[in-house]
């Protein structure tokens, strides 16, 4: 799959007797925006942290950039954007002198002001990075993660923090990045994040792959199956699950008339995403062990 910028074939990582990966399998294509999703100890930061090269695997095949992340050397990495949930605190640099000491790294920066536009920051660039509100430092580590002009980037968790208008703005520097080629990796708790920038998903529960696919086809047909929801004459709520929502609306209206709280909910990618892991929520002490590993 010489197209593919990461395959995983049969993942897995074990902590003693806990299992955090149980056996996946995915590949992401060059170019593409693929949202990895899941709950709170699903294995997914585990996965994340494996193809990044900060955790080793217990068995299984993986590349990333053709490269075994374990043997990863400089070189590979100067390939990779990595913004993470959270950053180490350097509070004594401003926003344009961390940047600028970050695209040295790398062989082929984007230019520092240009990166510090994308992500909104021109009037902040001069203010030390401790002094900066919580939204505007998850903007830094979006714009430290892309300064280096990445092959490939990693997103986990992206917009936690930003208020709605912050967050389309990103979706649309995303959006910007993936038309200039850059394979991206996204893990979010926003649904309708995934819906807008994904072009495929794979969810994780339980350390185990339980869907894959574009995002208008995950979960297979059956889960976007639209739902016929109305009350009767005698205050019951009444559902019919149905691919015909129009031809049993219409029977409703001959057989009874104008049925009372008549609504017809066609499923979003948050139904079927819960419909997914509703059977695989971790225990609490699953949470603890990943959390501790």
């Amino acid at each position: 799959m010489t197209d593919s910028v990461i395959q995983v074939q049969d993942l897995r990582k074990t902590y003693g007797a806990f299992t955090a990966v149980d056996g996946i399998s995915f590949d992401i294509r060059r170019g593409e925006t693929f949202a990895l999703l899941g709950p709170n100890g699903a294995g997914k930061s585990t996965t994340i942290e494996i193809l990044e090269g900060y955790r080793h695997r217990t068995s299984g095949d993986v590349r990333v950039l053709g490269v075994d992340p374990q043997r990863g050397g400089l070189e590979w990495k100067s390939r990779l954007g990595i913004v993470l949930q959270s950053s180490g605190e350097t509070g004594n640099f401003t926003v344009h002198e961390l940047l600028s000491e970050f695209a040295g790294y790398y062989p082929n920066p984007r230019p520092v002001d240009a990166v510090i536009a994308a992500v909104g920051l021109e009037a902040k660039q001069k203010v030390r990075v401790g002094k900066l509100s919580g939204g505007q430092r998850r903007r830094l580590d979006v714009a430290l993660g892309i300064v280096g002009r990445p092959e490939l980037l990693f997103l986990d968790e992206p917009t936690t923090g930003f208020d709605p208008e912050a967050r389309r703005q990103f979706w649309d520097l995303i959006r910007s990045l993936k038309a200039e080629g850059t394979s991206i990796l996204l893990t979010t708790h926003y649904l309708d994040e995934a819906a807008q920038l994904g072009d495929r998903a794979a969810v994780i529960a339980g350390g185990q792959l339980v869907a894959i696919g574009a995002i208008d086809e995950i979960g297979g047909a059956q889960a976007r199956v639209p739902l016929v929801r109305w009350t009767d004459a005698a205050g019951t709520v009444q559902e019919l699950r149905t691919p015909e929502p129009g031809t049993a609306v219409a029977e409703l209206h001959r057989d009874a008339g104008e049925p009372r709280g008549l609504e017809v909910v066609r499923p979003t990618l948050e139904d079927i995403y819960l419909g997914l892991i509703r059977d695989q929520t971790p225990t609490t002490e699953d949470l603890l062990v990943e959390e501790r590993a």
